[in-house]
């Protein structure tokens, strides 16, 4: 009896280690896990936008009731002749 169930055990594991089903299965389960780790973060790009998305169309309302813009410097403070670090001559 116990021959024959060693012979059985032997044949099974023989079977199992000629499939490659586990290899396949661990690739496969891998390359799930990154998939998703990728969606997650584009879930998070798409959450950014859409907040954005929601300010800019509350920036439309408020324009169209006749508000000035918020956040933004005027024009008029621009300095024209701003100093900078470039030191070449221009021909």
């Amino acid at each position: 009896m116990n021959k024959i169930k060693n012979y059985f055990k032997r044949l099974w594991k023989a079977l199992w280690d000629s499939t490659d089903l586990d290899e396949k299965a661990e690739a496969a389960l891998k390359e799930a896990k990154a998939r998703i780790a990728e969606m997650r973060k584009e879930l998070a790009d798409v959450k950014n936008a859409a907040k954005n998305v929601v300010a800019q169309s509350i920036d439309v309302v408020d324009a169209a009731k006749g508000k000035k813009r918020r956040g933004k410097k005027p024009y008029k403070n621009y300095k024209k002749n701003k100093k900078t670090n470039n030191n070449s001559k221009k021909n």
